[in-house]
């Protein structure tokens, strides 16, 4: 077998990453409502966002650092707080290991729980074990096997951070320990 034609574990992983990204199916106008245990995301400044729809308009979530500079819990939110403003898209699962009854089931198993890890249990963990029951993260495998992509996405993550501390009115630096 040729060696150049074969692909390295990272290429494979960007490949698969950027196969899901192009297959996601744009959520329409407001009547346009998402199968029950949907995988829903939204497209943030550097990273996605991943939720599972629960029905009635409402989403379960790892809140991480979507909204705070504190880390935050899986919670059930209406579906128009955990798009803020972001456009929303189903990412496809052909074969589901739950169905959506059993997907929402999951979900709501794990309200309240505050473990996230940016690395190693966030939100797109999350919708991951839901669906399919296992925990990854394909942004989390693009970051680590793309330095240029991780570091990118983390400069990202630090704005995002600095802007929800200005817009709360609260130091990016707590002035009293840098004296």
């Amino acid at each position: 077998m040729n060696r150049n034609h074969q692909q390295s574990g990272s290429e494979q992983g960007a490949i698969r990453a950027a196969a899901y990204a192009s297959a996601d199916v744009a959520l329409g106008g407001s009547n346009d409502e998402p199968a029950l245990g949907a995988h829903l995301i939204t497209q943030r400044r550097g990273y996605e966002h991943h939720g599972v729809y629960v029905g009635s308009g409402k989403v379960i979530h790892y809140a991480g650092f979507a909204k705070s500079a504190h880390r935050g819990p899986v919670e059930e939110v209406p579906l128009e707080l955990f798009a803020d403003d972001y456009a929303v898209a189903v990412r496809p699962h052909p074969f589901p290991k739950y169905s959506g009854e059993q997907i929402v089931l999951r979900a709501r198993s794990r309200l309240g729980e505050n473990r996230y890890r940016l690395m190693t249990n966030n939100c797109e963990h999350f919708c991951a074990w839901c669906l399919l029951g296992e925990s990854r993260s394909e942004q989390v495998h693009a970051c680590l096997t793309h330095p240029r992509s991780g570091i990118i996405a983390l400069l990202c993550l630090v704005s995002t951070f600095i802007g929800i501390r200005m817009k709360i009115g609260r130091p990016v630096v707590n002035p009293a320990r840098t004296a």
